[in-house]
């Protein structure tokens, strides 16, 4: 699951031109799969991109959807994240700052923001001497039963 308020689009051309800057060909294969990617508003991995792109194209194959992925993450247009040791799954780099709840039973992702969470982070660090350059808070959860 996706929270869309958070999230500056990319789309597919925002895409193609990093990967031009890194001197990749766009091929059409390689198009459909940066369309795909841009329409996405939950977290899908390799897999879930091929049965999205054969259900356009049946001549697109996994590798060409690993390569793409690998592209777009050494031009730093995607992140790529491992929720509970599962299969990597993909995000546009463009959105802002937030969090992922992991769904347990599921594997939903959820993604949120909590200012009470960041200024706590900053405190602890604080306290312990240090700042922040980078973090990430994934929290593994099950849905409470009513």
């Amino acid at each position: 699951m996706h929270n869309p308020a958070m999230n500056t689009m990319t789309t597919s051309n925002d895409y193609e031109q990093q990967l031009r800057q890194a001197g990749v060909r766009i091929t059409r294969q390689r198009r459909i799969i940066l369309n795909i990617l841009s329409d996405s508003e939950d977290h899908p991995d390799a897999l879930e991109i091929f049965r999205r792109a054969v259900e356009i194209d049946n001549s697109i194959s996994l590798s060409t959807v690993y390569r793409t992925m690998k592209l777009l993450e050494e031009q730093g247009a995607i992140h790529r994240h491992a929720f509970n040791g599962g299969p990597s799954r993909f995000e546009h780099a463009g959105s802002d700052h937030h969090d992922h709840i992991i769904d347990m039973e599921s594997g939903d992702v959820v993604e949120f923001h909590s200012e009470k969470i960041e200024r706590l982070q900053e405190e602890i660090a604080r306290e312990l001497g240090y700042e922040i350059v980078h973090h990430r808070l994934e929290l593994y959860c099950r849905k409470i039963k009513k």
